[in-house]
């Protein structure tokens, strides 16, 4: 729900070679024709072969990082166009759980598998054995639940939110391991971030396509991610929901099992270097097994995930309307059923910038034609919302990730619904109203629409013809220039609002904000639901 997941940035034509231009098989190629183990896996060359973490300080063959690891970790691909890759710290908690697969399903991980004879039974138990939460999932579904439709439950906090509010408890030994490193690191991360990107593009350039040719907003979003999830390691069921998201949402990239050993290797190796002065070998376990921790939920959610879901969907913009100059909604008719709950959001992927993928959410709720809305504002240097809103036209084709996210509401209890959207962020709260009046609800919603300018309501006459229908529903636009004053202020003006749940979608900041002035005026912190990925999840804070 970010502003940013509503405004980032892409054509739609399919390119004259299907697409394959940008290297790598054009994501053009039918999802029915995948490419064979041969054309994957060939054989047993060195940069292929599943990885073993390397203990640090014992170097290998393999290439040494160049010492401008800043200028390797932002270097294009050579001759290619593909310029997005995985996002870690941009997913967020799926709401569609997946069985856990059987013991015969379970993809081994590899951080604790080195390459291995045909004739090896296995390697021994070792200290990067998972813990034993590390495969846990959700249960399957009952065989009342229908199937492919995302099963509604209660929005996870992100695992910096719940070690906030979560009872003080020992932390364990790896934990204050971990955060040890972490802290040692904190003022030179730039330098860690740039080190670690080095080193896996130098000693694993077959992966240097999964990532942007461009770096420079991407850099920093992996790393950040794992190091959020291994300093919050000792908050299993929160972390264990928020890694298997992640896995799940990183079946679009193309991310497989063998690769998670390379990335767990590299980050090992630029932590090493920069926490020199704490690094130890007991340091360097705590991490391995970490990290071995971290990948295997990631694996088993995936592998789950590819029995029941495909990794993503064709969609075909049917209309394009230009609310603004610089905002439009777009409409889509995926290839084949989509399920989602009112509230969520996806990741998008067009032709003209292939593998980049950005977040838009649903500007509706699930509809009986099947069409999916989003609202996107082209923002300065946006390659992607800048496509969708000046150069995209009906008959394009883009590329759908899974749903995502779970400001949703609950349909269990009869709470008031306190909604603030600010720009493009009104579009998951439309939904989220129209949920509530398919459901015959009528319960209290206050929507506040929050702009700097009459000019940026581009949607306020639709909301205004939702409250003329449902007089249970309340729209109030607060415009910054008029008011003096900004959207989450504004509603400490109104209520009380102690029987409400609280909604909020929008730029990260007016999120931050308006979880405060929530708190302030006296609503939980377990009654506030937003999706606020790259703030509050990501970073960690």
């Amino acid at each position: 729900m970010l502003e940013a997941r509503h405004t980032m940035d892409a054509p739609t034509t399919t390119s004259a070679d299907n697409g394959t231009s940008g290297g790598g098989g054009g994501w053009f190629t039918p999802r029915k024709n995948p490419t064979t183990a041969s054309d994957s896996d060939p054989g047993t060359a060195e940069g292929r072969r599943p990885a073993v973490i390397r203990p640090v300080g014992r170097p290998t063959t393999a290439p040494q990082a160049p010492e401008d690891a800043t200028a390797a970790s932002r270097t294009a691909v050579p001759g290619g166009v593909s310029t997005g890759g995985p996002d870690l710290g941009r997913e967020s908690a799926h709401a569609m759980p997946t069985p856990a697969p059987s013991a015969a399903q379970h993809t081994p991980s590899p951080a604790v598998s080195s390459p291995a004879t045909a004739s090896s039974p296995g390697p021994a138990p070792t200290a990067l054995t998972p813990a034993p939460f590390a495969s846990a999932a959700p249960p399957p579904p009952t065989a009342a639940a229908e199937p492919g439709v995302p099963s509604q439950r209660h929005a996870p906090a992100s695992p910096s939110e719940a070690a906030a509010s979560a009872p003080a408890e020992a932390a364990s030994p790896d934990a204050l391991l971990i955060r040890r490193a972490m802290a040692e690191v904190a003022p030179v991360s730039d330098k860690v971030t740039s080190y670690f990107y080095a080193l896996l593009f130098v000693r694993h350039p077959d992966l240097r396509s999964l990532f942007p040719a461009a770096m420079d907003t991407q850099r920093d979003r992996l790393l950040r991610a794992l190091l959020t999830a291994a300093e919050h390691i000792d908050n299993k069921d929160v972390l264990v929901d928020y890694l298997q998201n992640l896995g799940r949402g990183h079946r679009k990239y193309g991310t497989r099992a063998e690769h998670y050993p390379a990335v767990g290797e590299c980050l090992i190796g630029a932590l090493s270097k920069y926490a020199a002065g704490v690094w130890n070998a007991e340091m360097e376990a705590a991490w391995v097994r970490a990290y071995t921790t971290i990948s295997q939920v990631m694996i088993d959610a995936a592998a789950a995930d590819e029995l029941r879901a495909p990794a993503w969907w064709y969609a075909e913009i049917v209309t394009h309307e230009l609310r603004t100059p610089d905002v439009a909604v777009v409409t889509v008719r995926p290839d084949q059923p989509y399920p989602f709950l009112a509230g969520q959001y996806t990741s998008l992927e067009t032709p003209w910038w292939p593998r980049i993928w950005r977040h838009y959410s649903f500007a509706s709720a699930p509809r009986s034609d099947g069409l999916l809305s989003f609202h996107v504002k082209a923002v300065p240097a946006g390659w992607v919302s800048n496509a969708l809103v000046h150069r995209a036209r009906p008959g394009d084709i883009i590329r759908l990730g899974p749903p995502t996210g779970s400001m949703t509401v609950d349909h269990t209890t009869d709470s008031g619904l306190l909604c603030l959207g600010g720009g493009t962020g009104i579009a998951p709260i439309k939904a989220l109203v129209e949920d509530v009046a398919e459901h015959g609800d009528r319960r209290p919603v206050e929507v506040f629409y929050g702009a700097r300018t009459d000019h940026d309501l581009y949607d306020i006459d639709t909301m205004l013809r939702l409250q003329q229908t449902h007089p249970w529903l309340s729209v109030r636009a607060i415009i910054d220039q008029q008011a003096h004053q900004q959207l989450p202020d504004a509603i400490r003006a109104y209520g009380p609002w102690n029987e409400f749940d609280a909604y909020l979608s929008g730029p990260p900041g007016m999120i931050r904000r308006g979880v405060d002035a929530l708190r302030d005026i006296g609503i939980p912190s377990d009654r506030i639901r937003h999706d606020s990925v790259e703030e509050l999840v990501a970073a960690g804070n």
